[in-house]
């Protein structure tokens, strides 16, 4: 492999979302790798925003009820008043639409069953499409459309009953 073969194996990389690409010939091998700083600038930005914005409370409340013996779901923690939480299970930034002219996947008041998507989340130029794994009424939307979320950041309140 020449050196021009491997700039155009470099270009062709770090146009694309492939994060490592490894190629073999003749006793020679070659690792291209993406950046990670993409991602430590996606968490820098949630940190900030949560700081200032009210509508992030309930984590803490959550966080402490973590630290308690019940133990945790995928789907969610339930929290006071018999609610559950659906989280966030990805890094990025949330939409409740598929585009800005179409309507939210789901909106207070709305039922929803295991399978309904009910927002997407879009990390590094992909939108993962977030599905409720549990059946209920959606009570409340703890984030604002296209705000970053971290982690395990409560999401929804639903009521199970």
């Amino acid at each position: 492999m020449d050196f021009k073969q491997i700039q155009e194996l470099i270009k062709l990389v770090n146009k694309s979302n492939i994060g490592e690409v490894t190629v073999e010939e003749k006793g020679f091998k070659i690792t291209v790798k993406q950046k990670e700083e993409h991602i430590q600038q996606i968490i820098a930005a949630p940190l900030a925003a949560q700081s200032s914005q009210p509508a992030y409370a309930p984590p803490p409340a959550t966080a402490a009820q973590a630290g308690s013996s019940t133990p945790k779901s995928k789907a969610g923690d339930a929290v006071a008043d018999n609610l559950i939480t659906i989280k966030s299970p990805m890094i990025g930034t949330f939409y409740r639409s598929s585009s800005p002219e179409k309507p939210a996947f789901v909106n207070v008041g709305d039922e929803t069953e295991p399978g309904k998507v009910v927002c997407i989340i879009e990390a590094m130029k992909l939108f993962n499409e977030i599905e409720s794994e549990v059946k209920g009424k959606i009570v409340k939307v703890l984030v604002e459309d296209a705000s970053p979320v971290e982690f395990d950041q409560p999401l929804f309140l639903v009521d199970p009953s």
